[in-house]
């Protein structure tokens, strides 16, 4: 099982700077969801930075959120 969210902070380019439970920071791409479905809201500046940390997680206003494997396993150290 991997390490909980407990920090995110927004960044440009659709990157989100993570700071897991483990003590890892890392940078994970939003960039290659912008295509597909509710993951194409985010392409606005203004709720993409809305980005916050719920339940060991990312979550957005509009409750799109990414899985907390994913964001570990393909984030890269930071």
């Amino acid at each position: 099982m991997n390490p909980d969210v407990i920090a995110v902070t927004p960044e440009p380019e659709y990157l989100l700077r993570l700071e897991f439970a483990n003590g890892e920071v890392r940078r994970y791409d939003v960039k290659p969801l912008l295509d597909f479905g509710v993951f194409k809201a985010l392409r606005n500046p203004a709720l993409f930075n809305g980005a916050r940390v719920c339940d060991g997680t990312t979550e957005w206003p509009n409750e799109v959120d990414i899985c907390p494997d994913a964001l570990y396993e393909e984030s890269v150290a930071a």
